[in-house]
Protein backbone atom coordinates (compact mmCIF):
# COMPACT_ATOMS: atom_id res chain seq x y z
CA UNK A 1 0.00 0.00 0.00
CA UNK A 2 2.87 2.37 0.77
CA UNK A 3 4.40 1.79 -2.67
CA UNK A 4 1.12 2.64 -4.40
CA UNK A 5 0.70 5.72 -2.21
CA UNK A 6 4.25 6.93 -2.90
CA UNK A 7 3.80 6.30 -6.64
CA UNK A 8 0.63 8.41 -6.67
CA UNK A 9 2.44 11.26 -4.93
CA UNK A 10 5.33 10.99 -7.40
CA UNK A 11 3.01 10.98 -10.41
CA UNK A 12 1.14 14.02 -9.09
CA UNK A 13 4.39 15.90 -8.53
CA UNK A 14 5.77 15.07 -11.97
CA UNK A 15 2.52 16.01 -13.74
CA UNK A 16 2.30 19.19 -11.68
CA UNK A 17 5.84 20.26 -12.56
CA UNK A 18 5.23 19.46 -16.23
CA UNK A 19 2.08 21.60 -16.28
CA UNK A 20 3.71 24.48 -14.41
CA UNK A 21 6.36 24.71 -17.14
CA UNK A 22 3.74 25.29 -19.86
CA UNK A 23 3.36 28.72 -21.49
CA UNK A 24 -0.38 29.19 -20.91
CA UNK A 25 -2.00 30.18 -17.64
CA UNK A 26 -4.64 27.45 -17.33
CA UNK A 27 -2.14 24.54 -17.38
CA UNK A 28 -0.05 26.45 -14.84
CA UNK A 29 -3.07 26.69 -12.53
CA UNK A 30 -3.75 22.96 -12.98
CA UNK A 31 -0.10 22.20 -12.24
CA UNK A 32 -0.19 24.21 -9.01
CA UNK A 33 -3.37 22.38 -8.02
CA UNK A 34 -1.76 19.00 -8.68
CA UNK A 35 1.28 19.98 -6.63
CA UNK A 36 -0.96 21.02 -3.75
CA UNK A 37 -2.74 17.64 -3.94
CA UNK A 38 0.64 15.90 -3.81
CA UNK A 39 1.66 17.93 -0.76
CA UNK A 40 -1.67 17.11 0.91
CA UNK A 41 -1.12 13.40 0.32
CA UNK A 42 2.42 13.68 1.67
CA UNK A 43 1.19 15.46 4.81
CA UNK A 44 -1.50 12.84 5.29
CA UNK A 45 1.04 10.04 5.00
CA UNK A 46 3.22 11.67 7.68
CA UNK A 47 0.64 10.49 10.24
CA UNK A 48 1.33 6.87 9.27
CA UNK A 49 -1.02 5.01 6.99
CA UNK A 50 -3.25 2.82 9.12
CA UNK A 51 -6.50 0.95 8.61
CA UNK A 52 -9.39 0.48 11.06
CA UNK A 53 -7.98 2.71 13.78
CA UNK A 54 -10.00 5.30 15.63
CA UNK A 55 -9.25 8.96 15.02
CA UNK A 56 -10.48 9.90 18.50
CA UNK A 57 -8.31 9.28 21.54
CA UNK A 58 -9.64 6.99 24.23
CA UNK A 59 -12.13 5.03 22.13
CA UNK A 60 -9.63 2.36 21.12
CA UNK A 61 -6.22 1.25 22.35
CA UNK A 62 -4.85 1.97 18.86
CA UNK A 63 -5.58 5.30 17.25
CA UNK A 64 -4.62 7.30 14.20
CA UNK A 65 -2.81 10.61 14.58
CA UNK A 66 -5.42 13.38 14.12
CA UNK A 67 -2.90 16.21 13.51
CA UNK A 68 -2.04 15.35 9.87
CA UNK A 69 -5.75 14.97 9.14
CA UNK A 70 -6.41 18.45 10.50
CA UNK A 71 -3.47 19.89 8.56
CA UNK A 72 -4.69 18.32 5.30
CA UNK A 73 -8.23 19.57 5.85
CA UNK A 74 -6.93 23.10 6.42
CA UNK A 75 -4.64 22.85 3.39
CA UNK A 76 -7.55 21.72 1.19
CA UNK A 77 -9.63 24.76 2.18
CA UNK A 78 -6.74 27.19 1.68
CA UNK A 79 -5.77 25.52 -1.61
CA UNK A 80 -9.31 25.80 -2.95
CA UNK A 81 -9.45 29.51 -2.08
CA UNK A 82 -6.07 30.19 -3.66
CA UNK A 83 -7.00 28.24 -6.81
CA UNK A 84 -10.16 30.31 -7.19
CA UNK A 85 -8.12 33.49 -6.73
CA UNK A 86 -5.52 32.47 -9.33
CA UNK A 87 -8.24 31.50 -11.82
CA UNK A 88 -9.80 34.95 -11.42
CA UNK A 89 -6.35 36.55 -11.94
CA UNK A 90 -5.85 34.46 -15.08
CA UNK A 91 -9.25 35.51 -16.45
CA UNK A 92 -8.46 39.15 -15.71
CA UNK A 93 -5.04 38.86 -17.34
CA UNK A 94 -6.61 37.30 -20.42
CA UNK A 95 -9.16 40.12 -20.61
CA UNK A 96 -6.59 42.89 -20.13
CA UNK A 97 -3.75 41.54 -22.27
CA UNK A 98 -5.74 39.65 -24.88
CA UNK A 99 -3.41 36.70 -24.42
CA UNK A 100 -3.37 33.57 -22.33
CA UNK A 101 0.42 33.33 -22.20
CA UNK A 102 2.18 33.47 -18.84
CA UNK A 103 4.58 36.21 -19.87
CA UNK A 104 1.78 38.20 -21.51
CA UNK A 105 3.49 38.46 -24.88
CA UNK A 106 2.71 36.61 -28.07
CA UNK A 107 5.43 36.88 -30.69
CA UNK A 108 4.38 36.72 -34.32
CA UNK A 109 6.60 35.45 -37.06
CA UNK A 110 5.88 38.71 -38.89
CA UNK A 111 6.71 40.98 -35.93
CA UNK A 112 10.47 40.86 -36.63
CA UNK A 113 9.90 41.66 -40.31
CA UNK A 114 7.63 44.60 -39.43
CA UNK A 115 10.17 45.98 -36.97
CA UNK A 116 12.93 45.76 -39.61
CA UNK A 117 10.76 47.61 -42.14
CA UNK A 118 9.92 50.35 -39.62
CA UNK A 119 13.59 50.83 -38.77
CA UNK A 120 14.56 51.11 -42.44
CA UNK A 121 11.79 53.62 -43.13
CA UNK A 122 12.83 55.91 -40.26
CA UNK A 123 16.47 56.17 -41.35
Amino acid sequence: MELLYASCVGILVSCGVFLILRSRTFPVVLGLTMLSYAVNLFLFSSGRLSLNKAAVLGTSPQYADPLPQALVLTAIVIGFAMTAFVVILAIRGRADLGSDHVDGLVLDKNSDKNNDKNKKGKV
